[in-house]
């Protein structure tokens, strides 16, 4: 197996550990009914995130491995175009998840009662609109990585 095939192979696994997850974060949270549920939905969440962060690095160091392997690729545009996505939905995280969650992590340290706040929901909208909008930009890269269309 020559270390092109290799990296590929690691990119693959990075794929399924790292974006899997990443399209149902949402899920352990959704059907909480009060806030204990909702509590101990968002530390599956916390969980689910470091899978994400450890498969979303390897997809990116083994892509960028590939392509100095076969630096052609940086000519395609299925792959500097998936490249420029992977990098915008990467300074999602800490541009416009995170400022999103904190209040939220907030909430559900403060609130005082078991009832989930009118105040989360609005809150979690927000948040779950920009993760749903983070989700289309994997979607689109996964896309363009399986049918290479330029």
């Amino acid at each position: 197996m020559e270390l092109y095939d290799l990296m590929a192979f690691i990119h693959i696994i990075a794929a399924i550990i790292g974006m899997g997850p990443g399209f149902f974060m949402i899920l352990p949270v959704k059907a909480a009914t009060t806030m204990a549920e909702l509590q101990y939905g968002y530390k599956i969440r916390n969980k689910l995130h470091g899978s994400v962060m450890i498969g979303g690095t390897l997809l990116l160091l083994t892509g960028l491995m590939m392509g100095v392997l076969r630096p052609y690729l940086f000519a395609q545009g299925w792959f500097t175009g998936s490249l420029l996505l992977f990098l915008l939905a990467l300074a999602f995280g800490p541009l416009v998840l995170s400022p999103r969650s904190k209040p939220i992590k907030k909430l559900l340290q403060t609130h005082p009662d078991n009832t989930i706040p009118d105040e989360y929901v609005r809150l979690s909208r927000k948040l779950f609109f920009y993760e749903r909008i983070e989700s289309l930009l994997f979607m689109i890269i996964i896309i363009l990585m399986i049918t290479k269309p330029f």
